[in-house]
């Protein structure tokens, strides 16, 4: 018999009453630990629902990010200001998805400093199972209504706004 891995009670609320008693406001700490909580466990809900297809949740999104393309293609660079993570990451990513023949690199022809990356058949065919795995479990944020996803969505705009993620 398994033992229920759930807390009975709630770590960071918890957190926040030592906080006031030490400390001071626990408002913002809250706020940013449960952020980086929920973080987890939707990264965790994703990467399971797409683990079937041989890919991580952040190779699903760089082969979405090839789908909406116009050209079918995009620069690698581009997939990494894009996706906003560092260059690295984009180059172990495609790495690991032409391995699995899901995504070739394509020269520039008329600049060699650059290269494109484009989907392949099997690519397409990933991207389709993947994405209808993702949406049924409604992207793993199932636990709130439509509207409070709009609500939660238009919060999290905001502050990303104010640190600078983007220009607005």
């Amino acid at each position: 018999m398994s033992e229920d891995p759930r807390l009975p009670f709630d770590p960071i609320e918890r957190a926040g009453e030592l906080w006031v008693e030490r400390i001071g406001s626990p408002t913002a700490m809250r706020l940013a630990t449960s952020i980086m909580r929920v973080q987890q466990l939707i990264i965790s809900e994703l990467d399971a629902a797409v683990k079937p297809f041989g890919i991580t949740f952040a190779r699903y999104e760089v082969l979405v990010l090839l789908s909406f393309s116009s050209t079918g293609r995009l620069p690698l660079s581009k997939i990494g200001a894009r996706l906003m993570v560092h260059p690295t990451s984009v180059t172990n990513a495609m790495d690991r998805l032409e391995s699995q023949g899901l995504v070739r690199r394509v020269a520039d022809t008329s600049d060699r400093r650059r290269t494109f990356a484009e989907l392949t058949p099997a690519g397409k065919e990933v991207l389709v199972e993947a994405t209808a795995a993702v949406t049924t479990i409604d992207f793993a944020v199932g636990g709130l209504t439509s509207d409070q996803q709009d609500e939660a969505f238009a919060l999290l705009r905001t502050l990303r706004a104010s640190a600078g993620d983007f220009k607005d």
